[in-house]
Parts: C-alpha cells; sequence; structure tokens
C-alpha cells in the first residue's frame, strides 16, 4: 500500500475532505491556502487565495460546484470550485473553527470560537443559489449556546438538528431553528476533537484528547462501541460499503514532539473493527502528530494529513477487500 505524498503546504494540516465522487480532495492548513488535488494520482488542481490567517476547516458541496472555509482570520469565505474565485466572505469577531453545508447543499453552518470577550456562537447561512446569486452576508440564525465550549459540530440527519461536541467531552442535540439544546450526553472525559457522520448520518464517529474514540447514535446520543488506544485522538472516520472498519489518528502533543522519535510518538493511523471493537492494523509514515482523517467515499482508499505539512494517500490492496475478521 504504497502512499502518495501530497506537499502542497508548509506549515501543518487541519483538515482534509472528499468531495461525494471521491475523485477530489480538498486540503487546508495553517499556510494561509485551500488545495484541491486529483485523489487518484495526487496531482495538484489548484489553490484557493485570499485567507490572511491558518485554514482550519474546509467543506465542498454535493455537486462539488461550492467550496466553504473557514480561517483564524476571522472570516469565512464561499469558493466557486471550477475558477476558484471568491463568491462571499463572511466576517466575524472571532477565528471560524468549523465549517458544514446542510445535506440539502441550502445552508452552511459555522462554529466561531469564544475569544476576547465575543462568545462562542453556531451560525447559518443561506447559501441557495450561491453560483447564480449573491449571497447574503446577514445569517439565517445566530445560536449562542450556553455551557462548555463547542468545538466540532456537524448536521445531523436530514439537517433537523445539529451535533455539536464540546470542550468537556459532551455532545449535544441542538435544534437549529430555536437554538435550544435538545438532549446532551458526556460520552468523553477530555475534548472532542472530531466528529464525523456516517454516511445517513442516523450515526456518528468522535475522537477525544482521552485517547479514544466512540460510535454513537444521533438520534439517542447513546454510545454504541468504543475504541480505546494509547495516545490522545485528532481525528476519527467511518469506512463506508466495503470494510467495517473505523480509522482512528493522533499522536503524542506537537510540543513534546521534538523529543521523540515517529515510533515512541505513536504517529500511526490505526484501524479498529467496527463491530467487534478490535484492532486489526496501523499504517506508519507520518513523522508528526496526524490532524485530520478522511476516507474514500467508495472505501478503496484514505488519506491523512499531519503536523508535519504532509497528506498521504493511500490506496488499499486487493487483499485488504477480501481480507476477513477471525474471532
Amino acid at each position: 500500500m504504497r502512499p502518495i505524498l501530497l506537499q502542497g503546504h508548509e506549515r501543518s494540516l487541519t483538515q482534509i475532505k472528499y468531495n461525494r465522487e471521491g475523485d477530489l480532495l480538498f486540503s487546508v492548513s495553517k499556510d494561509h491556502v485551500v488545495n484541491a488535488w486529483f485523489s487518484h494520482n495526487g496531482e495538484r488542481l489548484g489553490t484557493y487565495e485570499g485567507h490572511i490567517g491558518a485554514v482550519w476547516t474546509v467543506d465542498v458541496n454535493s455537486t462539488t460546484t461550492l467550496l466553504v472555509s473557514g480561517s483564524a482570520d476571522n472570516t469565512a469565505k464561499l469558493w466557486d470550485v471550477s475558477n476558484g474565485k471568491c463568491l462571499m466572505s463572511w466576517e466575524f469577531n472571532t477565528a471560524v473553527r468549523r465549517v458544514q453545508f446542510s445535506e440539502d447543499d441550502k445552508k452552511i453552518l459555522l462554529i466561531t470560537e469564544p475569544r476576547m470577550g465575543f462568545p462562542a456562537t453556531l451560525q447559518i447561512f443561506s447559501i441557495e443559489n450561491g453560483l447564480t446569486e449573491p449571497v447574503s452576508s446577514e445569517p439565517l440564525e445566530v445560536i449562542h449556546p450556553q455551557g462548555p465550549k463547542i468545538t466540532v459540530a456537524a448536521w445531523g440527519a436530514l439537517d433537523k438538528y445539529i451535533v455539536a461536541g464540546r470542550e468537556n467531552g459532551s455532545v449535544a442535540l441542538i435544534d437549529p431553528q430555536t437554538g435550544e439544546c435538545v438532549s446532551t450526553n458526556k460520552i468523553h472525559d477530555l475534548t472532542l476533537t472530531d466528529l464525523q457522520m456516517s454516511t445517513d448520518r442516523t450515526y456518528f464517529i468522535t475522537s477525544s484528547k482521552d485517547k479514544s474514540a466512540k460510535i454513537v447514535e444521533t438520534e439517542s446520543l447513546e454510545v454504541l462501541k468504543t475504541y480505546v488506544t494509547d495516545t490522545p485522538l485528532n481525528s476519527a472516520a467511518i469506512m463506508p460499503k466495503v470494510q467495517e472498519f473505523v480509522v482512528v489518528g493522533g499522536g503524542q502533543e506537537a510540543m513534546d514532539v521534538t523529543r521523540t522519535s515517529s515510533r515512541q510518538g505513536k504517529f500511526e493511523c490505526r484501524f479498529w473493527h467496527k463491530i467487534l471493537e478490535e484492532e486489526v492494523g496501523r499504517v506508519r509514515g507520518h513523522f508528526g502528530p496526524i490532524n485530520t482523517i478522511a476516507i474514500h467515499p467508495d472505501g478503496r482508499s484514505f488519506a491523512s494529513g499531519g503536523e508535519d505539512g504532509y497528506v498521504r494517500v493511500h490506496h488499499f490492496d486487493d487483499d485488504f477487500f477480501t481480507f476477513k475478521f477471525q474471532i
């Protein structure tokens, strides 16, 4: 399983995302740019330039026509994927930590972080005709969530709820119409670092600094599966269709890495059997913590982005698809 090394960033990766077809991979890092790549061979398709701070987050809509990014320069930008033109730039009081398109592609969810006396917010913007008409600079909804800081969030099934992960390790369901917290459940002991939905959004996987990843049902917030590792986790993803696996990644904190070899730092993508909760394999390669993991929509490859500034794309060998886990 020889990886393709994507060298297009000068600083550590913050998020990577496949489009729905999986032919393109989008990556963002602390070096201000958004890159688009062909996922099958790692060729760079283009760069979206305009941010002047670290870019924390990126998402692409289901038709691969619009891209949204959020940055430490207190802006979120909407891009035309085909030509790199910035269609809209929303300005906020603080950094934008997470962005996501709704399931119907008509809205965008943004998280801004609490800083300098400004509270954290969840904001929803309409982009229904983003390619053909000017997009409104005013949000449809501004939600001021109570309680600990929200670190990650995503739309639930049919955009009925917003699923939010907090600094204290809890997850909450928030009604996007009223902004009320419908239910909450403390599932981790430390900060949630990632939250990725399943294909049908009926369940999701979380990763946390408490060295565990968990699969949680969306409607009830009940923990279904737990994967315990020996290192803090930064990202976790669910493999669709072909194999019942989840992939998690992380590693020792970046500030301690200079004193640690890559083997001791545990900078590996770890594969766990989704149902049996047993580790089945590891993929090494990064020489720093793994910050973000994304799996190709058809499950035939995956990508990881690290503190070392590289994106590694792995295409699975044929043996992988015939592998049977021995009970």
